[in-house]
């Protein structure tokens, strides 16, 4: 990035981190420390065009109750069922979901559940890292599947906003890059996605500083720079100008309007519900638009330890509201074909609900069973893989396992899942780990892709 130090500029080659980007906000009037996020790019990863180019990922923190969800149990008896006792037929025959999510239950035909996923990990630090980096706890800390995608991406010349992004607060209990360094953390843009101009961290102009006084500095700048050529006839001076120029473009130009949520329309701000999840998803099909590969919806408060039914009364609605309008919406403007989307987290909830004081019919960790919706991107809707036993405890069909869906994935956005991936100590890390006697697999998610 650029250094500044006592009126000397040095371009150094370490890249640049979520805090250099943030510095954008301070330095907003010179475009510098942008510019320089800019500089990454490099060679594809595939000459065939990939069928996915870009990833929505809802994530769940906390650990959804799959049985409350997507895999119902209605016959299992109140100890495991508790109220939910009816599910809701789909626009898919055969296929029911839990009765809290009548909206996606309209929508079933465009997405897949995959009912059979576990790791046996029930801790939230490491299951989130197994979910999302899809691998098993090493000696190697593996990147996010996130960050796998913005490496790629920045390897196949991508310029534009952070390719790796999270609405609107980090993922926690991890480090998204791992060995691929800072430079691949995700960026959480902040903000409240409820508001009309949602407030990025490090895409705003100073205070007090107008678009048309930042246009100012952009020329007094540029006659800075061309001084400064003159001087010492430094060929790196060249190759600023076109980074400059497009950190110019995000700050004043069209990428900054992706976070004006005034152009929506109300009744499309309506459709995804009043809250911050629904407008995070809104917000993420407007970033997808605008050419983000992987954007993640972080949504809290899943970890239903006590109450899990009372829980499900306040986060269930906003779920069903904001994903089946990004369904619906990503559908109609052509957009699902190209675009995963992405429904877990870090892992089930026990199926048999704990009624006992303090937790009152709540539901724990559990590793041994989840649900995973996918959809778009090359994905087929309107099916259901693999299941569970009659409790919901134990998969019964299909085992499949996190680098099944990573792999799967990885591949319709045209990345080999056996490829390698650089470690700053030159060991073998693979995209997604080679079988083994430790490593099992299910394989590649074949029947919906």
């Amino acid at each position: 990035m650029l250094d500044i130090h006592d009126g000397q500029v040095t371009l150094s080659r370490r890249g640049v981190n979520r805090r250099d980007f943030i510095r954008v906000g301070a330095l907003g009037m010179t475009g510098l420390t942008l510019a320089d996020w800019l500089k990454l790019q490099a060679c594809g990863e595939t000459k065939k065009e990939p069928k996915a180019k870009a990833v929505i990922q809802l994530w769940m923190q906390g650990g959804p109750s799959h049985l409350d969800t997507f895999d119902p149990k209605p016959n299992a008896g109140a100890e495991y069922c508790g109220p939910y006792r009816n599910p809701t037929q789909t626009n898919v025959p055969g296929i029911k979901i839990c009765e809290t999510l009548p909206l996606l239950a309209k929508q079933a035909d465009k997405y897949s559940i995959i009912r059979s996923i576990a790791h046996d990990n029930s801790s939230h630090e490491t299951a989130t890292y197994i979910m999302q980096t899809c691998t098993m706890p090493g000696e190697l800390a593996y990147p996010s599947m996130g960050a796998v995608v913005a490496y790629k991406k920045y390897e196949a010349g991508y310029k534009g906003l952070p390719p790796y992004m999270s609405l609107t607060q980090p993922l926690g209990r991890f480090t998204e890059s791992g060995f691929l360094g800072t430079d691949y953390r995700v960026f959480a843009t902040g903000g409240d996605p409820n508001s009309n101009i949602v407030r990025v961290e490090g895409l705003g102009t100073p205070a007090g500083v107008t678009e048309e006084r930042l246009k100012d500095r952009r020329t007094l700048l540029q006659s800075i720079d061309s001084l400064g050529r003159d001087l010492e006839k430094n060929k790196k001076y060249e190759a600023m100008d076109s980074f400059q120029e497009h950190a110019y473009g995000i700050l004043l130009g069209d990428a900054k309007k992706a976070f004006d949520m005034s152009e929506e329309k109300p009744a499309v701000r309506d459709r995804y519900g009043r809250n911050s999840f629904g407008q995070s998803c809104l917000l993420a099909r407007r970033l997808v638009e605008r050419g983000v590969p992987f954007i993640t919806v972080n949504s809290g408060g899943w970890d239903t330890h006590r109450d899990n039914f009372g829980r499900m009364k306040v986060l269930l609605p906003p779920l069903d509201q904001g994903f089946s309008a990004l369904l619906e919406d990503l559908a109609q403007r052509g957009l699902l074909s190209s675009t995963i989307v992405t429904w877990f987290g870090e892992f089930g909830r026990t199926p048999k609900i704990d009624y006992k004081p303090p937790w009152d019919g709540g539901r724990h960790h559990y590793g041994q069973a989840m649900s995973v919706v996918v959809a778009g991107g090359g994905f087929k809707g309107g099916a259901v893989v693999g299941s569970t036993d009659d409790k919901g405890a134990f998969p019964k069909e299909r085992r499949l396992y996190p680098w099944d869906l990573s792999a799967s994935m990885y591949t319709l956005l045209g990345i080999n899942p056996r490829s390698r991936l650089p470690h700053p100590h030159g060991c073998v890390a693979y995209v997604t780990p080679p079988a083994s006697g430790e490593i099992q697999r299910g394989g590649l998610l074949r029947e919906i892709m």
